[in-house]
């Protein structure tokens, strides 16, 4: 029998792709009834990457220019973002700290290799996104979850960060704004973690993924303002609305670049040559007028769910700031129609109402022991009507 490496079997399934699975499975069989299947599981975007984006795709296939780029990306792209990052936030990132990978996750996968040892401990927030916690633990590292609460905004605070700190420990992987939860660090508790981090010699990785979709002034600010030993995490997926083409960046203090570049030369060699051709165009005024009308659709359909899900007893205990997500309690439905927890309410809701949702398994034991689910207001907002009149028929 093949021996399978232990870096292997402690990577966890993804039961976000489980579920997924069992839903289309179901989706197939009520394809052609009434009630075809409406996904809230998954967080990627109704919208596909705007015409300006489309176009430069096509254009770069049409003139050849598909080979190999450098493998920090290409330099006008690079320039791009630097570009992005002072007219969206005021700050000043040189392009030459822009490191384009294939992907958040790249980013993610490399980040953790240029800078966890065999053993080292990384703090994260209990419920946070699950691949995080395994890109540290296949370098060798092991993701510590410190459990977080409603008041918190299911957020680290510096306090907890400090009493969580021990000889192992080489420093934080935060997410703001957070999957499951859309919710962000408040700037000021953002800047006492990294004091916190940074007094005792370690790393404060964020992951900014969702940042461009921030809906309220007091957090849509990005962690690079604190100081140049930030390392962010960000993806032209959610945002620029594309998933499916595979590319992120990195931005990274300077001495860092050439560990990241040879790390990237021999993993990846380089991001989708044709994904960052069109890239270029996410940044043309068209473009950018565009996905700020997206993110207007995006909050307007969380105004719409968020209050639906509360009055059916679907509990947000914090009302997201940004991203696609409601993070709801359960529990008092649970309890109502005994159901065993989150994981059973999903598939439930999965065959009576027909939408697809998310238990909280994934995300950490706050998901499971509180009876927390996840659902995505990524889709339509005639999805999101039809899939709160099933609820409410179903909880009826």
């Amino acid at each position: 029998m093949m021996k399978i490496s232990t870096r292997a079997q402690r990577i966890e399934p993804f039961y976000v792709m489980e579920v997924a699975k069992a839903a289309s499975a179901l989706a197939r069989e009520v394809a052609h009834t009434e009630r075809p299947m409406i996904f809230l599981n998954i967080g990627e975007p109704d919208f596909t990457a705007p015409p300006l984006v489309q176009e430069a795709a096509a254009r770069a296939i049409r003139n050849g220019s598909t080979q190999y780029t450098q493998a920090t990306g290409l330099e006008p792209l690079r320039e791009r973002i630097s570009d992005w990052y002072q007219q969206r936030f005021g700050i000043s990132v040189p392009a030459r700290r822009i490191i384009v990978t294939a992907g958040a996750s790249a980013a993610l996968q490399l980040a953790c290799l240029a800078l966890i040892e065999a053993g080292d401990e990384i703090l994260m927030p209990d419920p946070s996104y699950p691949c995080n916690r395994h890109f540290v633990s296949a370098a060798e590292g092991r993701a510590v979850l410190i459990p977080t609460s409603a008041q918190e905004r299911f957020q680290l605070s510096a306090d907890k960060v400090q009493a969580a700190w021990g000889d192992k420990t080489r420093g934080v992987l935060l997410a703001s704004p957070s999957n499951p939860t859309g919710t962000s660090i408040h700037p000021g508790e953002l800047r006492r973690i990294h004091a916190v981090v940074s007094a005792r010699g370690g790393i404060t990785l964020i992951d900014e993924i969702y940042l461009g979709l921030s809906f309220d002034d007091t957090f849509g600010h990005t962690a690079l303002a604190l100081d140049d030993n930030v390392i962010s995490i960000n993806s032209f997926s959610k945002y620029f609305s594309m998933t499916g083409w595979r590319l992120g960046w990195l931005v990274v203090p300077e001495p860092l670049v050439p560990v990241i570049e040879r790390l990237a030369q021999n993993l990846f060699i380089c991001a989708s040559t044709v994904s960052q051709h069109a890239a270029l165009a996410c940044f043309e005024a068209a473009s950018i007028k565009e996905y700020e009308r997206r993110r207007a659709e995006f909050k307007a359909r969380r105004d719409f769910f968020i209050p639906a899900l509360n009055a059916m007893g679907l509990n947000v205990p914090v009302v997201p700031d940004g991203a696609f997500y409601a993070w709801a309690d359960c529990s008092q439905i649970c309890s109502r129609l005994k159901i065993s927890g989150s994981w059973d309410f999903a598939f439930e809701v999965m065959r009576q109402a027909h939408v697809a949702v998310t238990p909280g398994r994934d995300f950490g034991s706050a998901g499971e022991t509180h009876n927390f689910v996840r659902f995505s207001t990524a889709s339509s907002m005639a999805h999101l009507q039809g899939a709160v009149a099933r609820l409410q028929a179903m909880l009826a």
